[in-house]
C-alpha cells in the first residue's frame, strides 16, 4: 500500500514537472484566491483591532450620545445618523447641569469641520473641533503650554483657539504659538494654548486639529447643532444606570413623551456597547469580503478541471497501458485526484505565503502613514484557505478522475 502511494506521488510530480508552465498557470487561480482570502482577513483583523483600540482608549466609563434613533443591536443605523441635526448645545448643558443623572462627571459637546489656518505667510489645512469646557476631562488630555478656554469664553463666543501639537509644529515650527494671532476663514483668533502630543486616536490624528469654543465654532461654520456628545461617568459599574438616566433627561429636554424609545431622536451608547456593535459589524463585513474572495477559488477550480480533462485526453494511451498491466478504476481515479489536490495544495501554500507578504507590505505602508496598525494574520484565514483549496481540488478534480477511470483499456491503447 505504501509503495503504491509513493509511486502515485512520484508519477504526479513527474507529470506536473513535465508540463511546468501549464501546471503553474493552473495554480494561478488558486494562488490568487488563497492570497486574497489571507490579505482580506488580515486587513479586516487589523482594521477591527484599530477601531476597538480606539473605543477602548476612550475608557470603559465613557458614554456617547449621537443624533437620530437607531434600533438596539443594529449599529449600522447609528452610523448614518451623524448627518441628523437633533442634538443642540443646550442638550449638553442640560446633561451637565441636571441632577437627574448623578453618576455623570463631565460632558462635552462636539462640532467638527475643516479649514485652512493661517499665521503670517504660513498656512495649514487642519480639522476644526468645536467643543465645551469639559473637553480636557472627557478626553483625558492635557495642555502643554498656555491654557484651555474658560466657561465664560465658551458662552461669550470668544475668538480664542487651542492648537493641536501637530498644528503648532507645522504652522509655527520653532516659534512660540501662545499669544500669537491666527486666521481661520479670514477671522482672527488668539492662540491661548497648545495641546500635549497625543498621537493617533484610531483613524483620527488627535494632534492635527484646532480646538475652538463650541459656540464660536458653530458661528464660524454656520451650524447650530452638535455632531455628538461625549460623557464621562464616575464608574463603569454605573454605565447601564447612567444610560437610562441620560435617555430620560434627553426625552425631557426634547419633550418626548413616548418612553418606549421609538420616538427618540437620539441614541445613547456606552463604550462596552460600542465595542460589541463594532465587532459585529466588522466581523460581518470581513467574512462577506472573504467569501467574495473565496469565489475566485471557484474560478481556479474550473481552470483545474479543464486542464485535468486535457491531461486525461493526452494520457489516454498511458491510462490504457496501466489498466492493461493491472491498475483498477480506483487506482486511476486516485492518481488524477492526487494530481488535482497536489496542484491546489502547492497553489494554496504559495497563495498563503504571497498573501502574508502582501498583507505585511500593506500594514507597513499604513504604519508609515502614521496610523497605529497591527499586522495580524488570523490562523483561521490560513486554515480556511487551505481547506477551501483542498475542497476545490477534490470537487473539480473528481470529474476528470472519474472520466479517466472509466476509459476502456483496449480503446485507450488504440487511441491516437
Amino acid at each position: 500500500m505504501l509503495n503504491k502511494v509513493i509511486q502515485s506521488a512520484l508519477t504526479t510530480i513527474e507529470s506536473l514537472w513535465s508540463n511546468k508552465v501549464r501546471s503553474f498557470v493552473t495554480m494561478l487561480g488558486i494562488i490568487v484566491g488563497v492570497g486574497a482570502v489571507v490579505v482580506i482577513m488580515s486587513i479586516g483583523a487589523g482594521a477591527q483591532g484599530l477601531l476597538l483600540s480606539q473605543i477602548e482608549s476612550i475608557g470603559a466609563n465613557a458614554i456617547i450620545v449621537i443624533p437620530g434613533y437607531s434600533e438596539e443591536g443594529n449599529p449600522l443605523d447609528a452610523l448614518s445618523n451623524f448627518a441628523v441635526t437633533t442634538l443642540k448645545y443646550e442638550d449638553a448643558q442640560y446633561l451637565r447641569d441636571n441632577n437627574g443623572a448623578p453618576h455623570i462627571t463631565y460632558v462635552a459637546g462636539y462640532s467638527n469641520g475643516f479649514a485652512q489656518v493661517k499665521w503670517r505667510s504660513e498656512s495649514y489645512d487642519t480639522a476644526l473641533t468645536g467643543t465645551t469646557v469639559d473637553y480636557l476631562d472627557v478626553e483625558q488630555a492635557e495642555v502643554e503650554t498656555g491654557r484651555f478656554f474658560t466657561k465664560e469664553e465658551e458662552k461669550n463666543l470668544s475668538r480664542v483657539a487651542v492648537l493641536g501639537y501637530a498644528v503648532k509644529e507645522n504652522l509655527f515650527r520653532e516659534s512660540d504659538a501662545v499669544g500669537q494671532r491666527i486666521k481661520i476663514k479670514d477671522t482672527s483668533f488668539d492662540v491661548i494654548g497648545v495641546m500635549e502630543e497625543r498621537g493617533n486616536f484610531g483613524l483620527e490624528d488627535s494632534d492635527d486639529m484646532v480646538i475652538l469654543p463650541i459656540k464660536t465654532a458653530q458661528k464660524e461654520s454656520g451650524v447650530n447643532h452638535l455632531g455628538f456628545i461625549r460623557i464621562r461617568i464616575d464608574s463603569e459599574e454605573n454605565s447601564d444606570k447612567s444610560i437610562d438616566d441620560i435617555k430620560a433627561l434627553m426625552r425631557e429636554q426634547h419633550d418626548i413623551r413616548d418612553y418606549s424609545g421609538k420616538s427618540d431622536d437620539f441614541t445613547v451608547q456606552s463604550s462596552k456597547n460600542a465595542i460589541g456593535a463594532i465587532t459585529a459589524v466588522t466581523d460581518s463585513v470581513r467574512y462577506f469580503l472573504t467569501a467574495m474572495a473565496a469565489m475566485s477559488l471557484v474560478v481556479g477550480g474550473i481552470g483545474i478541471m479543464n486542464i485535468m480533462l486535457i491531461s486525461v485526453t493526452e494520457r489516454t494511451r498511458e491510462i490504457g497501458l496501466r489498466k492493461a498491466i493491472g491498475a483498477n478504476n480506483n487506482d486511476i481515479r486516485g492518481q488524477f485526484l492526487l494530481e488535482s489536490i497536489f496542484v491546489t495544495g502547492i497553489g494554496g501554500v504559495i497563495g498563503i505565503l504571497g498573501g502574508v507578504f502582501l498583507a505585511f507590505l500593506i500594514s507597513t505602508g499604513i504604519k508609515f502613514a502614521g496610523i497605529d496598525w497591527q499586522f495580524i494574520i488570523p490562523l483561521s484565514s490560513v486554515i480556511l484557505a487551505l481547506v477551501v483549496a483542498s475542497m476545490v481540488g477534490l470537487i473539480f478534480g473528481f470529474y476528470p478522475a472519474q472520466k479517466a477511470s472509466k476509459l476502456d483499456p483496449i480503446e485507450a491503447l488504440q487511441y491516437e
